[in-house]
Parts: C-alpha cells; sequence; structure tokens
C-alpha cells in the first residue's frame, strides 16, 4: 500500500513539474524571440520591436521607424521562426529516432539524411544546379536526403522487417559514402565557392526569408503532432520489439511510419538550415532528465526547448562576433559536446522508458 502511495506522489509531482516546465518553456521562447528580434548589428529596443509585431499582425506598418521596422519584420523575424521550427524538428525527430533503434546516441542524421542532403546541396553549389536536374539547393538537399532514406530502408530490412541494429549500420554505411563523394565535390570546387559550402555544411540560418518558411513549418507542425498520437506506442516500443507486440502494437509498420515521418521532418529543416548537429542529440536527454522518459511529457517539452535552444544559439552566432556571423553548427557542437559529457556522466543517456 505504501509503495502505491509513493508511486502515485511521484507521479504527480513529475507531472507537476511538466506543467510548469511546459509554461515557462513558452514563456522563454516567446520572451527570447522578442529578445532575438531586437539584437544583433543593429539594435532595436524592445518596446518598438511589440509595436513593430502589434503594427504587422493588425494588418499594418509601424510609421514611426520605418528601418527598424523592415530590420525586424523583413530581416529578423523570418530567421527566428525558422529557428524556432528547425530546432523543434530535429529535437522531435532526435527523440523519436532514439526509441526507433533503441539507442541513446542516435539523432536525426543517424540515418545519414544529413550527408545525403549535403551531398545534394554541394552539388548545386559546386557543379551548378544544371548538374542536379536544374533543381534549387534546398530542393536538391531534400532529394539527397530522400535517396540517403531510400537505401537505408532497403538495406535494413530482413526478412521483411526494419531491424534497428541494421538501420544503424546502414545510416553509417551510407552516410560515410555520402561524405565521401561530397569531400570529393569540394577537392574540386573553385576556390571561390568553397567558403559558401562550407558555411552552409556547418549550417545557417542567414537568408531566411517568410516564403521560405510554409514548407518547412508545416512539414515539423504535422510532423509533430501526428507524432504526438503515437506517444503511448513510441513508450511500448522503448521496451523492446517483443513487449510492444505483446501490448498490440504492429511494431514493423509502426516503425516503418515513424521512421518516414521523422525523415520527412528531418529532410525539409536540413534543406533550409543545413546540417545543424547536436540539437536532435542532446536536447531528447536533457528533457528526459526534467520529466523522466515518457513520450507524453517528452515529444511536447522537447519540442519547445528545441526551438528555444536553436533560436538562442542562432541569436548568439549573429551577435558574438558582430558584425561578422558565426555557422550556427559550430556554437550547437561547442555547447552540446560538454553537455552531453555531463549527462554521460550522470547515467541519463537511456532512452527506455521509466
Amino acid at each position: 500500500m505504501e509503495t502505491k502511495v509513493a508511486t502515485a506522489t511521484t507521479a504527480t509531482r513529475v507531472q507537476r513539474r511538466f506543467r510548469v516546465l511546459m509554461t515557462g518553456s513558452a514563456g522563454a521562447v516567446l520572451g527570447g524571440t522578442v529578445l532575438a528580434l531586437g539584437t544583433g548589428a543593429v539594435d532595436v529596443p524592445v518596446g518598438d520591436v511589440v509595436r513593430i509585431l502589434a503594427a504587422h499582425l493588425g494588418g499594418g506598418r509601424y510609421g514611426a521607424d520605418l528601418i527598424g521596422d523592415d530590420i525586424v519584420w523583413q530581416y529578423r523575424a523570418p530567421r527566428a521562426l525558422l529557428a524556432i521550427v528547425a530546432g523543434t524538428g530535429l529535437s522531435v525527430a532526435g527523440t523519436v529516432l532514439q526509441a526507433v533503434v533503441r539507442n541513446p546516441l542516435a539523432d536525426p542524421y543517424v540515418l545519414g539524411l544529413a550527408s545525403g542532403a549535403s551531398l545534394g546541396a554541394v552539388a548545386v553549389l559546386t557543379l551548378g544546379s544544371a548538374a542536379v536536374a536544374g533543381l534549387s539547393l534546398p530542393a536538391a538537399a531534400f532529394a539527397g536526403a530522400a535517396a540517403a532514406l531510400a537505401a537505408v530502408l532497403a538495406l535494413g530490412r530482413r526478412a521483411g522487417q526494419l531491424l534497428p541494429g541494421r538501420l544503424l549500420l546502414a545510416g553509417v554505411s551510407i552516410g560515410y559514402l555520402a561524405s565521401a563523394v561530397t569531400s570529393y565535390l569540394q577537392l574540386r570546387a573553385h576556390p571561390d565557392r568553397l567558403a559558401g559550402v562550407l558555411f552552409w555544411l556547418l549550417g545557417s540560418l542567414s537568408g531566411a526569408q517568410w516564403s521560405q518558411l510554409g514548407i518547412p513549418a508545416g512539414c515539423v507542425l504535422g510532423g509533430t503532432l501526428w507524432l504526438l498520437t503515437q506517444a503511448r506506442r513510441l513508450n511500448a516500443l522503448a521496451f523492446g520489439d517483443e513487449t510492444a507486440t505483446a501490448l498490440g502494437v504492429d511494431v514493423a509498420r509502426l516503425r516503418l511510419r515513424l521512421l518516414l515521418v521523422t525523415a520527412l521532418v528531418t529532410g525539409t529543416v536540413i534543406a533550409e538550415v543545413g546540417a545543424i548537429g547536436f540539437v536532435g542529440l542532446l536536447v531528447p536527454h536533457l528533457v528526459r532528465l526534467l520529466v523522466g522518459a515518457d513520450h507524453r511529457r517528452v515529444l511536447p517539452l522537447a519540442a519547445l526547448l528545441g526551438g528555444g535552444y536553436l533560436l538562442l544559439v542562432d541569436t548568439a552566432a549573429r551577435t558574438l562576433a558582430r558584425p561578422v556571423e558565426l555557422p550556427v553548427g559550430i556554437l550547437t557542437a561547442v555547447l552540446g559536446t560538454p553537455g552531453l559529457l555531463w549527462l554521460l556522466r550522470r547515467g541519463d543517456t537511456d532512452p527506455a522508458v521509466r
């Protein structure tokens, strides 16, 4: 009896902490967005940022400061929203993939998606659009990610089943192959183009426009909402295929659907912002440390924290060495490596449901 009471008390405490963290994270993302819109090579006061946002949301412009209006609304607002969308997508995809392949080191790039996308993008940057059937850079990057996924799914099957171990090995192999071809293209590239290639490979949100937001935002929002409906099945899957099957889960079909949705989300994000690492690896572990490993809590909190984290990192990338802008991937690696090592020392890198 005492054990049941203690378990119920712990569950209530975790649920209360989850609600507090969700509310605090939402407020932090909103406040961080306002701060990011006002911070840069030209600072805009927070009051003006709020008035500019209010004016545009009301269908007008902030006439008292037209230059500030353009800076905030035309340049920084789409970039901030793209950072939130990308961080959300990478974090949610990382959370799901760690459960699907039951490996704490899995992240959105474990299936070779980043390497495939990088190959498509670098082909456009070094050889020109005509070399990849006239595709634009984002389209070529997405096509590369899709091709890598198709190869991994084909190689990851055995007797008609997708096996976690084979998926990991196939993803690593395809990733190395695509990276080798990418390196070869860089060696043959004209020196004038290498800087652009390197900047894309390290990840960047510079040049974000309102016209770019529709597709990634729609894919990330739709994919995240669908994945939230699969939270209970993900909990069962994290215990192992046999346990999930005993609980009535069609493991083969569920794993394929989860892989396709996470690949769509990841490929769309990479196509727009480049290969930004560590977000999908670090954030899920941090969230499990805070609220346990129940995906009904992990997925929504990872979505919020991932979006806020990448927004913060992108703001730092364009302000730390201003007017020079740093690639986002450099900062995510600098912050992610010690963070992951700290979690490793604590022993909090187990994706299983606790």
